[in-house]
């Protein structure tokens, strides 16, 4: 048998990939967390397909499922919401299965902040203004970070910061960023996006974390810091560009 960790996507139950759907749907066990991945989805799975809500399991009884559907002969679906690469936990997941000569294949998603992008209609990467994205989270009650990847230090970058996780921390979120970035420096959250409950908010530094507050965002959502947000007089990129030389085979 084989473990597919398998990228739910953003939200929206079509945003799965062809190749994550098919997976899906030739498993006869999946795991999924039903506080993040559409119920939709599992409409994929085969007729007679035990279905396993991992919302309120910890690793030991997840591992545990993995490991009772291998002993069957069973192939398993682990649903991840977004993209499992990042903020999936997926990585200790992995070494539980490591250890115990379990096989595993890695099925990519839709991940949020391209998600939100989408619903922003802006690309990340402008010519002139930002070509670098930050994917990160702030510190908090879960896991602590890693010397050097606080707010204070990434934003001395100057470049496009996501936050996931960070729609409670607002505050601290403007507060650190704000000496880099400056007051008039365009920000955005999209929370639930791709969902039909998607909420945007537009702002600046200076008025972000009033507007999330007074949306009640409080979780589900990414935060977005950067210039490129707001750029629009940008010199047009080289690659469409009539003065780039082109070979034809």
């Amino acid at each position: 048998m084989t473990v597919y960790f398998i990228g739910a996507g953003p939200g929206a139950a079509d945003l799965i990939t062809v190749r994550g759907a098919r997976t899906l749907a030739a498993c006869g066990v999946c795991l999924y967390a039903g506080s993040l991945v559409p119920r939709e989805l599992l409409a994929e799975c085969p007729p007679g397909a035990r279905l396993v809500d991992t919302a309120q399991l910890d690793l030991d009884e997840i591992t545990a499922e993995l490991l009772r559907a291998h002993r069957e002969g069973q192939d398993v679906a682990r649903l991840h919401s977004g993209d499992p690469s990042v903020f999936s936990a997926v990585a200790e997941q992995m070494r539980r299965l490591d250890a115990a000569g379990v096989p595993y294949e890695v099925v990519p998603g839709v991940p949020a902040f391209a998600a939100a992008a989408a619903s922003l209609k802006r690309e990340l990467t402008v010519p002139t203004v930002g070509q670098t994205v930050i994917l990160t989270r702030v510190a908090h009650r879960a896991t602590a970070m890693p010397e050097g990847e606080d707010l204070a230090t990434l934003g001395r970058s100057g470049a496009l910061i996501v936050l996931h996780l960070a729609a409670r921390y607002a505050d601290r979120v403007v507060e650190e960023l704000l000496p880099h970035y400056g007051a008039d420096c365009p920000a955005a959250v999209v929370a639930y996006a791709s969902r039909p409950e998607e909420l945007i908010i537009r702002g600046t530094l200076d008025d972000i974390a009033g507007k999330i507050k007074d949306a009640g965002v409080l979780r589900t959502a990414v935060i977005m810091v950067g210039r490129t947000l707001g750029a629009e007089q940008f010199r047009d990129s080289h690659l469409y560009s009539p003065d780039r030389e082109r070979h034809t085979c």
